[in-house]
């Protein structure tokens, strides 16, 4: 018998796809409607109603099964997943259990690990429960549909477990088939629980109820710490579902299982088997946009710094506004101003890039003249808040601003001297060898400028007066 106990995990995360009506009727599919507006009869299992496939979310399911390495089940029908609940006004879930989508994906998450994906399939989402004194019902989310992704027990720690997460959420977003916003409810984790200190698997238990991506670590780290303290006590573990409490920070029982399945399935009879083709997957192949890991090796051959690489993905907007300019700017001096002053002010004002006034026209040439040297970084922070509220362009701002550069050579001149006559001591420390001495002489003239002074000119200007 080994020691040291192991915990083995695998997760269910549930997506809402953001296709304009749901998976089985044409109902509106938006988040933010008002409570009971997008329903219609088939949402509410009104009798003589059938569900008529929604063609979109196939094809969102199919991206999501070639950028997560699945096969793509060319044979398909749907099943019921039969049980009594108010959030399910048929009585049933129209799902995939004999014929998922997608089989035999995987995810490499960060250390190299290769996390894999035992099934994808699709379903449709139950309408939305809102406890209080009394349990109200908002049958917009019936029949949204959803992408469950099963993992195979590949995982072994909460750590792991946050970057599958991530990176899954990550991909998902890149696609474009879901906003996957944690806190809204578009993505759902589950995940299940073992612990063991042999080469058997222990007994599972199931959380649900993980609403943030660092919760799942959390409520991992507890429940294996929980199920390891019960074992070396020599008691046994139930298979079990829990809740995850926030509040807490612990897992709380909700129900023992008694079977392994808790439903009774069979074929669903008002959608027919379908095929998907060679030449369907082939046009879906076509439309796949650039993920991640992809993004990731371009910006490292472009020398765009490690940090700025990571704000960058994980900020779709921002990468995307990076990539439709890339082939226009210098990509190291675009980034930096994209992660550094361009997001501050969308992190301060709670806005995407999408929502502010910039447009790539006015952002290139902002990246040139700062290329250039015909504005400096100081200069380009002040005018960076006008271009992102307002239609002006640059030369107007630049006007209006006072920060039309000095590129006269006598005016420049007549800085350097007064600069250089007032730092002695420093000019005699660069013609002694120490080259920090130009950086701080440079500085001053820029200060005495007030940053108007061409940098480009100056530091020529600077080195030819230094050199005499």
């Amino acid at each position: 018998m080994k020691n040291s106990y192991v915990p083995t995990i695998g997760i269910e995360v549930h997506v809402e796809l953001k296709s304009l009506s749901k998976v089985f009727s044409n109902s509106k599919n938006n988040f933010n409607d008002p409570v009971n507006t997008n329903v219609n009869v088939i949402d509410l299992a009104y009798p003589g109603s059938l569900p008529r496939l929604n063609k979109e979310v196939i094809n969102m399911a199919i991206k999501a099964c070639l950028a997560l390495n699945c096969d793509v089940t060319r044979l398909m029908h749907f099943d019921r997943k039969n049980y009594f609940y108010a959030d399910l006004p048929k009585g049933f879930q129209i799902t995939q259990q004999d014929t998922p989508i997608g089989t035999n994906g995987y995810i490499e998450i960060e250390n190299g690990k290769k996390i894999r994906i035992e099934r994808l399939h699709i379903e449709e989402d139950t309408c939305k429960s809102i406890h209080s004194k009394e349990t109200l019902l908002n049958f917009n989310r019936a029949g949204v549909p959803l992408l469950e992704i099963v993992s195979k027990p590949d995982i072994h720690s909460g750590l792991e477990a946050v970057q599958y997460v991530e990176k899954l959420r990550e991909t998902l977003l890149y696609l474009g088939i879901s906003d996957v916003k944690i806190e809204e409810g578009s993505m759902r984790c589950d995940v299940n629980v073992s612990v063991s200190n042999n080469d058997t698997l222990g007994t599972k238990c199931e959380v649900k109820n993980i609403g943030s991506i660092s919760n799942v670590k959390t409520a991992i780290d507890y429940e294996v710490s929980r199920q390891t303290e019960l074992l070396k006590n020599g008691e046994i573990i139930k298979e079990q579902t829990r809740r995850y409490d926030d509040k807490t920070k612990t897992t709380i029982l909700m129900r023992y299982k008694e079977t392994g399945n808790d439903y009774r399935y069979f074929p669903e009879p008002d959608i027919p088997y379908f095929e998907i083709t060679d030449e369907w997957i082939r046009e879906i192949e076509k439309q796949m946009p650039i993920l991640t890991d992809e993004l990731k090796e371009k910006y490292e051959k472009l020398n765009i710094n490690p940090q700025n690489i990571q704000t960058l993905i994980s900020n779709r907007s921002l990468c995307m506004f990076l990539e439709s300019v890339i082939d226009s700017v210098d990509a190291v001096i675009a980034s930096n101003i994209l992660t550094s002053d361009i997001a501050g002010y969308l992190n301060k004002n709670i806005v995407s890039i999408e929502d502010t006034k910039l447009t790539k026209e006015k952002f290139i040439e902002l990246i040139n003249m700062l290329k250039n040297e015909q504005l400096s970084s100081k200069q380009a922070k002040q005018i960076i808040p006008y271009l992102l509220e307002t239609d002006k362009n640059i030369s107007s701002l630049i006007e209006e601003l006072g920060l039309v550069q000095i590129t006269d050579n006598t005016k420049l001149q007549e800085i350097i001297n007064n600069v250089l006559n007032n730092n002695q001591e420093s000019v005699n420390d660069y013609k002694n060898g120490h080259e920090n001495a130009l950086k701080y002489l440079m500085g001053q003239i820029m200060k005495e400028s007030k940053g108007q002074a061409n940098p480009k000119l100056v530091n020529e200007l600077l080195i030819e007066n230094l050199k005499k």
